[in-house]
C-alpha cells in the first residue's frame, strides 16, 4: 500500500490555483439560476410587449441628449418610442441575467448585442464594433504586458523578494503586501491575476503564523488574506488602469470633457491618495479593532518558516536577461502612461507600443501562444459596451433619471450635496448585489453624466467620486471573483468578511464626501459640497 503524503502547509505548490477547492454555489445561488433564465424572458416580454410606460409614451426631444435627438429624427416618434421599450427590456433582462448568473456573463453580452441589432436599437456595425473599442484593445494589450510577469516570474520574485527582506513580524507582513499590491496595480489591470500571483504567497506566509484555515482559523490568517483582498481591489482605483472598469468608466466620461482622452495623471491625483488613505485605514481597522492579534499571533508558529521562503527565492537563481527586459518594458510603458498629458499619446497607443515589443520575435518575451487572454471576459466587456451604445442612442438613463427626479421631488433647486449623497451610496452599496464592476459602470456613470448635464452641475463633479468607488467589490464572497478566490482559501467566514467589508464601505462612504468637499474641490471638479 503507497504511503500517504503528508500535507506540507508551507509548501506554495500546495496552493495553485487548480489545488484550491472550487466554490460550490449555496441554495439560494443555485435557486437563482434555476429561475434566471425564465424569470429574463418574462421580464423582457412584460416591458416589451404587456406594459404600458407613461414616461416612454410621452416622450418628448426636450429631455434628450443629442444623440437620441437624431435617432428621433431619423426613425420618427412611434419608431424611436418602440426602440426606448426594446432597449429597457433588453437592459432589464440583462441585468436578471447577471445578477442570478442564470447563463454565463458572455453569452448575455451575446444575447444582448444580437438583441440591440435585431430589435433595431441600433446598426449591426455600431453594435458589432464593440469588440473593437479602444478600451477593448486596451484590455486585450493588457494581458499581453500582463503575460511577461507570468512567463518570467518578475511579479513572484518582487512578493518573495519584499516578504524575505522587510517581513520580520506580523505587522510588517501586512504593510509589505500594501507595498506589493499598490505596485502591482500600477502594472496589472486584472483583479483576478493579481490575486492568482499573490495567493500562493501570503497562504504560505499565514501558515508560517499558525492560520492554516478551517478550525485552525486565526486573526493573523483573517487580517493577511481580507487585507490582501481589499487591497487587490481598492488598490486598482488607485490608477486608470488598474482594472478594465477604470478605462470604461474614463471612456464614457471623455464624452462630458469634449471628447478628449481621459487623463492617467487626472485619475492618479485624485484617486491614488485616496486608495493608499483607505488601504492604511483598513489595517488599523482590521488588525486593531475587528480582527485584533494576539500575541502569539505576532510570531512564527512554525520553526524555519521564513527560511522556507528564502529558499523559495534562492531556487528562482540570479534574475536571468528576460526580466530584466520584462521590467524594462513595464517601466516604459507606466512612464508613457503616466505622463501621458505631456505628450498626448493615448493609453491603448502606448499598451500597443509595449505588446508589440513584447511580442518581436528574438527581441522580445512571450509568443501568442503564451498569452492568456481571458476572451470570455472580452466578450463580456463587448456586450457591456454596446448595451451603453444602446442606451446613449435611445438616451433611456437620461429618461429615467427625469422621470425618477420628478417622482422624488428633486429638481434644480435640490442642494448639490444631497444628490452626491445619494448618488455615491448608490454606486457603493450596488456593489453587495451586483457582481460585475462593468455592469454597475455602465449603470452609475451614464446616469451621473445625464445628472450633471440636466441640472448644470460641473462635468464630472458626480461621475467621477462614482468611477472611484467601482472596485470596492469585497464585502461578499459572491461580490467579485478576486473575493470568491479568496473564499476558497478558508481562512475566514462569511461574517468576518462581513464585519471588515461593511465597516470598510461605511467608511469609504464617508472618505468621498469628505474627498468631494476638499479633493474634488481643490481640483476644480466641485465647489465643495457643505462649504
Amino acid at each position: 500500500m503507497e504511503k500517504e503524503t503528508k500535507f506540507d502547509p508551507i509548501d506554495m505548490n500546495n496552493y495553485r490555483i487548480e489545488k484550491l477547492p472550487k466554490m460550490q454555489k449555496s441554495g439560494v445561488e443555485k435557486w437563482m439560476a434555476m429561475v434566471g433564465a425564465p424569470l429574463a424572458i418574462i421580464v423582457f416580454a412584460l416591458i416589451y410587449w404587456v406594459i404600458d410606460i407613461p414616461f416612454l409614451n410621452t416622450l418628448s426631444a426636450d429631455g434628450l441628449d443629442t444623440t437620441a435627438t437624431a435617432r428621433l429624427d431619423i426613425l420618427g416618434y412611434e419608431a424611436f418610442i418602440r426602440i426606448n421599450y426594446a432597449m429597457l427590456a433588453i437592459f432589464a433582462a440583462a441585468i436578471v441575467l447577471w445578477i442570478t448568473e442564470a447563463l454565463p456573463n458572455y453569452l448575455t453580452s451575446l444575447l444582448v448585442i444580437f438583441g440591440i441589432v435585431v430589435f433595431g436599437v441600433t446598426t449591426e456595425k455600431t453594435a458589432f464594433a464593440q469588440l473593437g473599442h479602444p478600451v477593448m484593445w486596451l484590455n486585450i494589450l493588457s494581458f499581453v504586458l500582463a503575460s511577461m510577469l507570468v512567463k518570467t516570474q518578475v511579479a513572484k520574485r518582487f512578493a518573495l523578494w519584499f516578504m524575505v527582506r522587510f517581513g520580520k513580524s506580523a505587522s510588517w507582513i501586512i504593510f509589505s503586501f500594501i507595498i506589493i499590491n499598490i505596485v502591482l496595480s500600477a502594472f496589472i489591470s486584472a483583479t483576478t491575476a493579481k490575486a492568482a500571483i499573490l495567493l500562493p504567497i501570503f497562504m504560505v506566509i499565514a501558515a508560517i503564523y499558525g492560520a492554516t484555515g478551517g478550525s485552525k482559523r486565526n486573526n493573523f490568517g483573517r487580517n493577511l488574506v481580507l487585507q490582501n483582498l481589499f487591497q487587490i481591489n481598492v488598490g486598482a482605483s488607485g490608477f486608470l488602469t488598474g482594472a478594465g472598469s477604470n478605462l470604461l468608466a474614463a471612456a464614457l466620461m471623455a464624452g462630458a470633457i469634449g471628447g478628449r482622452i481621459f487623463s492617467y495623471q487626472d485619475w492618479f491625483v485624485a484617486g491614488f491618495p485616496l486608495a493608499i488613505i483607505l488601504i492604511l485605514i483598513a489595517w488599523f481597522v482590521g488588525s486593531k479593532i475587528i480582527f485584533p492579534l494576539k500575541e502569539e499571533e505576532k510570531v512564527p508558529q512554525i520553526e524555519g518558516g521564513m527560511e522556507r521562503l528564502k529558499e523559495e527565492l534562492h531556487n528562482m537563481g540570479k534574475m536571468g536577461v528576460q526580466e530584466y527586459k520584462a521590467i524594462a518594458i513595464f517601466v516604459a510603458v507606466l512612464v508613457l502612461w503616466a505622463t501621458d498629458k505631456q505628450h498626448g499619446i493615448s493609453q491603448t497607443t502606448v499598451a500597443f507600443a509595449g505588446a508589440i515589443v513584447a511580442l518581436l520575435p528574438k527581441i522580445g518575451i512571450v509568443n501568442w501562444n503564451e498569452v492568456d487572454i481571458p476572451w470570455h471576459l472580452m466578450l463580456f466587456s463587448a456586450g457591456a459596451y454596446a448595451l451603453g451604445v444602446g442606451l446613449d442612442a435611445t438616451g433611456l438613463p437620461g429618461t429615467i433619471v427625469n422621470v425618477s427626479f420628478a417622482k422624488l421631488g428633486i429638481t434644480a433647486a435640490t442642494p448639490f450635496w444631497v444628490i452626491y449623497l445619494v448618488l455615491t451610496f448608490l454606486m457603493l452599496f450596488s456593489a453587495l448585489i451586483f457582481q460585475s464592476k462593468t455592469m454597475r459602470t455602465l449603470i452609475f456613470i451614464p446616469i451621473a453624466l445625464g445628472i450633471e448635464q440636466q441640472f448644470g452641475f460641473h462635468p464630472l463633479s458626480l461621475a467621477f467620486p462614482v468611477a472611484l468607488l467601482n472596485n470596492h467589490v469585497y464585502v461578499l464572497p459572491f461580490n467579485s471573483k478576486p473575493a470568491a478566490l479568496l473564499y476558497t482559501t478558508d481562512q475566514y467566514s462569511w461574517s468576518d468578511t462581513f464585519k471588515f467589508g461593511f465597516t470598510m464601505m461605511i467608511i469609504a462612504w464617508v472618505m468621498i464626501i469628505v474627498w468631494g468637499e476638499t479633493v474634488f474641490r481643490w481640483l476644480g471638479y466641485t465647489n465643495g459640497l457643505f462649504f
